[in-house]
């Protein structure tokens, strides 16, 4: 008769496992079909599944396995690193270039920048303010000095005319200078008189004139016009209107007050 051995694993404590071997014949198989049954049928309170358990020994984790490389694969790597390297040094060299041209171009902007001439206010003077039928016989004069504070930029002036404003109100105007080319680091001296024809002052306006005087000064406004033009030898700017304005005071006996004398002169263009 055949035999049948059966085995049954059970998991117990400390993962031991214990094995109850049973030799069952073929007739005491049939009369012990039921108790097979059930416990072939009782769940495994350990393991939800069927499958035995599996446990890891503990050791060195097992290399991964290495891909061949071909000569040509090593040769492309090392071309590519090269490509990179001759790029990066193209942009270094190219940026370099690029921050020194912009540097000695600053520099050249600093040294050739045209700046505005400087204008100053030395004298300005009416003499018969004192007398009451002065204005017969009114004159205006004035000293102004232009300077060119440029290193190497010359002032082309086309032409220059002076007015004298009181209150808001021209009260004369003339012409300066004739056209001239200022030198780079010059001075030029501007001298006017406003008399006659060129200053018109009536009894009325000469009467306002007295009122202010009584309170210790006359303020007037003299203005100087020009066009000029900034040159670099050979290389000219585009034309600008120049306008110099210098707030002047003059005291009861009708000359400057210390206070204006050698003031800037403020200078904008048009």
């Amino acid at each position: 008769m055949r035999k049948l051995h059966i085995l049954f694993f059970m998991h117990a404590q400390h993962s031991k496992f214990l094995s109850l071997p049973f030799l069952l014949n073929a007739t005491s198989l049939q009369n012990h079909k039921p108790f097979i049954s059930v416990i072939s049928h009782k769940p495994n309170k350990m393991h939800s599944n069927d499958n035995i358990p599996i446990h890891h020994v503990p050791g060195p984790n097992p290399k991964p396995l290495q891909r061949h490389r071909t000569t040509r694969y090593y040769m492309q790597r090392v071309q590519d690193s090269l490509t990179t390297q001759v790029s990066k040094i193209i942009c270094t060299i190219f940026l370099g270039l690029l921050f020194i041209a912009g540097l000695i171009l600053f520099i050249l902007w600093l040294s050739l920048r045209p700046h505005r001439p400087r204008f100053f206010i030395h004298d300005f003077s009416i003499p018969g303010l004192a007398q009451q039928s002065g204005f017969q016989n009114a004159q205006i004069t004035f000293s102004v000095t232009a300077r060119n504070s440029n290193q190497k930029v010359g002032i082309y002036y086309e032409s220059m005319a002076g007015s004298v404003f009181y209150q808001g109100q021209k009260i004369g105007s003339m012409p300066l200078l004739f056209p001239f080319y200022q030198e780079p680091k010059n001075t030029t001296e501007v001298d006017g008189v406003l008399s006659g024809a060129t200053l018109t002052v009536n009894s009325e306006r000469w009467g306002e004139f007295q009122g202010e005087r009584a309170h210790g000064s006359v303020v007037f406004r003299l203005e100087l016009t020009s066009v000029i033009e900034f040159h670099i030898h050979t290389w000219g700017s585009k034309r600008h209107t120049m306008h110099a304005n210098c707030d002047v005071g003059v005291g009861p006996d009708g000359y400057i007050l210390l206070v204006y004398r050698d003031k800037r002169c403020p200078v904008y263009f048009s």
